[in-house]
């Protein structure tokens, strides 16, 4: 047997021929073989030369996320453009016209005239400006109460699946939609005392004699009914929303408890109608609170003031009487009034109010 030197080297051995079995095992071993992780000199070299690099090459990278902010908050602006231009020029704007005209004396006519706090001492030593703000809060404990809970027994009535239902909420929403002047004239014709509908009608039930617009005692009362006709459909749709937006499994978990419906409504439906309950008081009292044209077509204000609620009585010292100056401070004071009525609501409500039902 001949052999080679140790120097020689040996002929390279030929490569065994793999079959298919054994080529589908490498390649199974290679895709499970993890990526080697980067050292941790390599990343704290990587952030080194991030950290010293010149502001300019970390200016000229792009800022993608930066970018993206910008775009969203131009296109949100863009959206909100023109109801805040409509909120500037028909609400902040008027009330700061009126906030300084009410220091002026200004008949529309003439030039203003400054006169620093004279309407104010006016306005709170005025015995017609203490009646009508008597009259105004009348107005408001009449109407409130009565439309809020006839409102909420109407939505508990309409929130049933029975066929047709949807009709009779829209037919209850329609007096809302009417213009209220137009209104006020068919209802003058309702209250007349001798060929009004009425009238006739309570003659079935043996009460007679009742003259309504004509009578101080009733013309207050007479304006609540048709403002609570009027607004009480529109208030019950907010309450139906909030009643179908309570979840059902609650009452069901009531129910398996025992508890009775009246139960439920006091400890259920009441108190997470407490949203609904303070859009609809602030609402309410606001339009109360501003009640005009009810009270323009129907009885100007009169019998002797007993329907001159404070936006009536503004509307007529400046269009009337020509005193915009004192109008304004009038106005002002129906604007601190409003105000303080909502954060009292808002104060009332801050702790008894829950949003999140999930």
């Amino acid at each position: 047997m001949q052999h080679l030197p140790q120097n020689a080297k040996s002929p390279p051995e030929q490569a065994t021929p793999l079959n298919n079995h054994q080529r589908l095992n490498s390649l199974n071993r290679q895709r499970l073989t993890p990526l080697n992780p980067p050292s941790l000199n390599s990343l704290s070299e990587s952030y080194f030369t991030a950290s010293n690099a010149s502001p300019a090459s970390r200016d000229a990278r792009p800022h993608r996320w930066l970018n993206f902010e910008r775009r969203m908050a131009i296109q949100a602006y863009t959206f909100l453009f023109p109801s805040l231009l409509g909120l500037l020029l028909f609400l902040l704007l008027p009330v700061i016209a009126v906030a300084v005209l009410s220091f002026f004396d200004w008949g529309l006519i003439s030039d203003p005239r400054f006169i620093g706090l004279q309407n104010y001492v006016k306005l709170f030593q005025s015995p017609t400006v203490h009646q009508s703000l008597l009259v105004t809060a009348y107005f408001v404990l009449l109407n409130i109460p009565l439309q809020t809970v006839l409102a909420l027994l109407l939505a508990l009535l309409m929130n049933k699946r029975l066929p047709g239902i949807g009709i009779f909420r829209t037919l209850f929403a329609v007096p809302w939609m009417a213009t209220p002047v137009a209104m006020g004239i068919v209802w003058q014709w309702i209250f007349d005392p001798q060929y009004g509908a009425l009238n006739s009608f309570l003659v079935f039930f043996g009460i007679h004699g009742l003259t309504w617009l004509s009578s101080q005692q009733q013309a207050l009362p007479a304006v609540a009914i048709v403002t609570i006709w009027g607004n009480v459909g529109y208030t019950m749709l907010f309450f139906l929303a909030g009643l179908q937006s309570i979840p059902e499994y609650l009452y069901e978990a009531a129910g398996i408890d025992g508890a009775t419906p009246v139960q439920r409504f006091f400890n259920i439906t009441l108190p997470l109608l407490n949203p609904t309950m303070f859009f609809v008081l602030v609402t309410n009292f606001i339009s109360s609170f501003q009640l005009f044209d009810t009270v323009y077509a129907m009885t100007k204000g009169g019998p002797a003031g007993a329907t001159n609620v404070l936006n009536y009585y503004i509307f007529k010292e400046a269009f009337q009487f020509f005193h915009a100056g004192y109008a304004s401070a009038l106005s002002m004071l129906l604007f601190v009034i409003l105000m303080l009525v909502t954060l009292i609501l808002a104060l009332y409500f801050r702790n008894r109010t829950t949003y999140d039902l999930s």
